[in-house]
């Protein structure tokens, strides 16, 4: 999974790195999301696809599609 991050679009409300501190940081400079590890995202797919879903701003993306209800039923 390779997760984006769209700093300029970053709004600072920490989401990402509440849900998911194994990938995302926040910088000291202005509260804006940084990736952290980006070569832990295969083992964090869950964790990354919540902060993508919970970012206000929509900065953070994955270039994986959501699963379906469907799919997490199976």
């Amino acid at each position: 999974m390779r997760i984006v991050v769209r700093r300029e679009r970053c709004t600072s409300a920490g989401m990402c790195a509440l849900t998911a501190p194994e990938l995302f940081d926040q910088s000291e400079d202005d509260g804006r999301v940084l990736l952290a590890d980006p070569d832990r995202s295969d083992e964090h797919r869950a964790e990354a696809r919540r902060a993508v879903r919970l970012c206000p701003s929509g900065a953070i993306s994955t270039d994986e599609p959501e699963p379906s209800t469907r799919e997490h039923r199976s």
